[in-house]
């Protein structure tokens, strides 16, 4: 089975798709990292340089071909929900988990972020608060359940993903519940 995590920018998807990956025994991709190593640089360069258009046509065959492969967990860019055909190979061949985060306790966090090219700006509180307007639709849209992205510690997000990905298994076509 193929895991993918969907959410803003900064809800944890890679550092909680790594342990995720590493509980289920399964081997994990950010699709952000595919990107680079493609590119052979950063996306913040190849946004100043080509823009997000170009990044965004990247980020669409990155997240077709891990779609594609065998059992892993996918932790995906946050933005890469705004493109339909993302939100179809993410629903349609992965269980989707959307790490939910407010832009409240998002822009705590990434307060002293310098790589994510969309927040820097004079006030990136106003802009999380924009993107998730925006993004909050095709995150539910796109995904099979929804785990707040709070908690004491990752593993205790771990374990609550873990007890949906075991639910959302037991209620399957077929399987007598």
């Amino acid at each position: 089975m193929r895991y993918a995590l969907v959410g803003m920018p900064g809800c944890g998807k890679s550092t909680v798709g790594r342990q995720l990956a590493k509980r289920l025994g399964l081997p994990f991709f950010d699709s952000d990292t595919v990107i680079e190593e493609r590119i052979g640089g950063s996306i913040r360069s190849l946004f100043e340089t080509q823009g997000e258009a170009a990044f965004r046509d990247l980020e669409e065959q990155a997240i077709d071909d891990l779609t594609r492969q065998g059992a892993s967990v996918i932790a995906t860019g946050g933005g890469a929900v705004l493109r339909q055909s993302n939100r179809e190979h993410l629903n349609s061949r992965c269980l989707v988990i959307y790490l939910r985060a407010s832009p409240e306790q998002l822009v705590r966090r990434l307060r002293q972020d310098t790589k994510r090219p969309l927040l820097q700006v004079a006030n990136p509180l106003k802009r999380l608060q924009a993107l998730y307007s925006e993004r909050d639709p095709f995150y539910r849209e796109t995904a099979h359940f929804v785990v707040e992205a709070r908690g004491p510690s990752i593993a205790m997000l771990v374990n609550r993903i873990v007890m949906q990905i075991e639910m959302a298994q037991s209620v399957q076509p077929g399987s007598g519940s």
